[in-house]
């Protein structure tokens, strides 16, 4: 219980810290999004598994990862280049547009969700994995206060990606080493069930 409260902490301070971005207009932050919706889909629901879905996901949070991509703390091929030019008018812009999206529901792989249920809900304590709806909520809706993201209906290929990012510290953009901490405690099995699970959280 103590670990998750230090979480929660960590997070509502980055919460904070993050309110003070510009407000987003969200019909220009549909025009700015034509050449995101290559990748993204014009809605922000993604047909490749392998790009999030940012359809319905909390403003502030786009901000900041697209902040993160801008200056380096988040590093991806085809998203640092492309974040680089944008100002912080654009990805408010954006932001607002892709939030304001309703977000197309996955399916999961039933075989897994047991798994992934359990430690989704009520982590591992044989291992010190924190359950995950201590931060994103039951239903995966997330915590837009503390900029803890939506996870519901993404695509499981995305989220197994960034477990094992934040595992290995290829992705360590995370307030406090949060997910790293997690993550880092997770065998592949939990990874990929837990990932599964989310993909069919409504």
């Amino acid at each position: 219980m103590k670990k998750v409260l230090m979480v929660v902490l960590a997070g509502l301070a980055v919460g904070v810290a993050t309110s003070v971005w510009a407000e987003g207009n969200a019909e220009a932050g549909k025009t700015k999004s034509a050449v995101c919706a290559a990748c993204h889909n014009a809605d922000g629901n993604s047909v490749n598994p392998e790009w999030p879905k940012l359809a319905g996901q909390h403003p502030n949070y786009i901000i900041k990862e697209l902040n993160d991509f801008k200056n380096d703390k988040r590093v991806n091929a085809t998203m640092s280049p492309m974040a680089k030019p944008l100002s912080e008018q654009d990805m408010a812009d954006l932001a607002a547009y892709f939030s304001s999206q309703a977000k197309k529901l996955g399916e999961a792989d039933q075989t897994k969700v047991g798994l992934g249920e359990q430690v989704y809900k009520g982590g591992n304590n044989a291992t010190g994995v924190a359950a995950c709806a201590a931060c994103h909520g039951p239903t995966g809706a997330g915590n837009p206060a503390a900029n803890f993201p939506s996870l519901n209906g993404q695509h499981a290929t995305y989220v197994k990606a960034q477990l094992l990012n934040f595992r290995s510290g290829a992705r360590a953009n995370d307030a406090g080493k949060m997910m790293r901490n997690v993550a880092a405690k997770m065998s592949d099995a939990e990874i990929d069930s837990v990932a599964e699970y989310i993909a069919g959280l409504k």
